[in-house]
C-alpha cells in the first residue's frame, strides 16, 4: 500500500520538529522536515514537488496562487494553528487542496499571553524593568485597570477567553464581532457594541479576529483616532489587522498611551523596524502560544487532523466548498 508523503517545509522557528508527537505522525504517513526557512518561491515548490500533505508549521510560509498552482499533487494543507491568512483558499479550493486548521486547543493559552501583554503595558512593567537594568531609579506614571473597560474585538475561543480573564480582574467588558453571537454575550456576560462605540469607550482594545479582506487595516488612523488618548491596544491576532504606520504615528505624537505587539505586518521583524524604537510599545515574536502545553497541543491537533483526512473522513476543514467538488 502507497504511503502519503507528509513535507513540512519550514518548521522555523522550531514546533512541531522540538514536539515528542512528531513520531506519532511516521505511523500514517512518510513525512520530510526542513527546519530552516527556504530563500524563495521556487525553493518553496522544490521542496514541495512531491508532497501529498503539507504541513504549514505555525503557518510559517505564504501559499499564494502562483505557489499552489505549481502544486499539482498537493491534496491537503495542515495548519498547525487556527490562522489560515497564508493560503489563497479559492484556489486551494479550485485545485482540490482540503485545508484544515486547529480550532481552539490554544484559546487559553494566547488569551493568557494577551492579558500578560496588557498589564505589562498599563502598569509599565517593561520600561521599568529595562530602566532598572540600565542603573536607574524611576517610576513611570501606569494605569490600573479595575474598574476600566475592555473592549474585545472577534470573539472566537480566544476572545471570549480574554473577556472571561479581564472580568475576573474587575474590568467591565464589551464587544464586537462580524459574527455577533448573542448566546456567548449571554453566557459570559458581555454587551455587543458597534465598532466605533468600542473604540470610543474603551480604555484597553484587545484583537482577536481573523485577518480577512473585511479585517485588514481594520484598525487605521481613522479608527485610532475615536481612541481615549490613554487607551492601550493589545493584537494577538494577526499583525495586518493593524495599520502599524498609523499605530505608530498615534503613539509617537502621544494619541494612545501604548501598544502590545504579538504579531506583525512583515515577520520575522526586520531588525530596523521602526516599532523596534518606539518607547512605548511591549513586543513579543508571535510567540503567544510558544509553550510546551501549546506545542503538544498544536502538533497533535494538526497530526489528527491529517489522519483523519486519510481516513476519508476530514475535519476542521476551512474550505469545506472542496469537499462538494465532483
Amino acid at each position: 500500500m502507497t504511503r502519503h508523503n507528509v513535507v513540512i517545509p519550514a518548521d522555523f522557528p522550531p514546533l512541531v520538529s522540538a514536539s515528542p508527537h512528531l513520531e506519532e505522525l511516521r505511523q500514517v504517513a512518510e513525512y520530510q522536515l526542513y527546519t530552516d526557512r527556504p530563500q524563495d518561491a521556487s525553493e518553496v515548490i522544490r521542496r514541495l514537488r512531491n508532497a501529498d500533505i503539507l504541513l504549514n508549521s505555525r503557518g510559517s510560509l505564504a501559499f499564494p496562487e502562483d505557489i499552489l498552482k505549481q502544486l499539482p499533487r498537493l491534496k491537503m494543507i495542515a495548519v498547525c494553528g487556527i490562522g489560515f491568512d497564508s493560503i489563497h483558499l479559492p484556489t486551494a479550493t479550485a485545485q482540490g487542496i482540503v485545508v484544515c486548521n486547529v480550532p481552539g486547543r490554544t484559546a487559553s493559552i494566547v488569551a493568557e499571553h494577551a492579558l500578560a501583554m496588557m498589564l505589562s503595558t498599563a502598569r509599565r512593567i517593561t520600561w521599568m524593568n529595562n530602566s532598572l537594568q540600565q542603573g536607574n531609579w524611576s517610576g513611570e506614571l501606569s494605569i490600573p485597570l479595575t474598574g476600566k473597560r475592555l473592549g474585545v474585538v472577534g470573539t472566537g475561543n480566544i476572545g471570549c477567553r480574554m473577556l472571561q480573564l479581564c472580568r475576573a480582574i474587575g474590568m467591565k467588558t464589551s464587544a464586537w464581532s462580524l459574527n455577533p453571537d448573542p448566546q456567548k454575550a449571554a453566557q459570559l456576560q458581555f454587551d455587543y457594541v458597534d465598532l466605533e462605540t468600542l473604540l470610543r469607550e474603551s480604555d484597553v482594545v484587545s484583537l482577536h479576529t481573523r485577518l480577512s479582506a473585511k479585517t485588514h487595516h481594520l484598525i487605521n488612523a481613522q479608527r485610532i483616532a475615536l481612541m481615549k488618548p490613554t487607551a492601550i491596544l493589545v493584537n494577538t491576532s494577526r499583525g495586518a489587522v493593524v495599520c502599524t504606520k498609523d499605530l505608530l504615528d498615534a503613539l509617537h505624537n502621544g494619541r494612545l498611551f501604548g501598544a502590545a505587539l504579538d504579531v506583525f505586518e512583515q515577520e520575522p521583524l526586520a531588525a530596523d523596524d521602526p516599532v523596534r524604537s518606539c518607547p512605548r510599545v511591549v513586543l513579543t515574536p508571535h510567540s503567544a502560544d510558544t509553550t510546551q502545553e501549546a506545542i503538544d497541543l498544536l502538533t497533535t491537533g494538526c497530526i489528527d487532523n491529517i489522519t483523519a483526512f486519510l481516513r476519508g473522513e476530514p475535519r476542521n476543514v476551512v474550505n469545506p466548498d472542496v469537499l462538494n467538488r465532483p
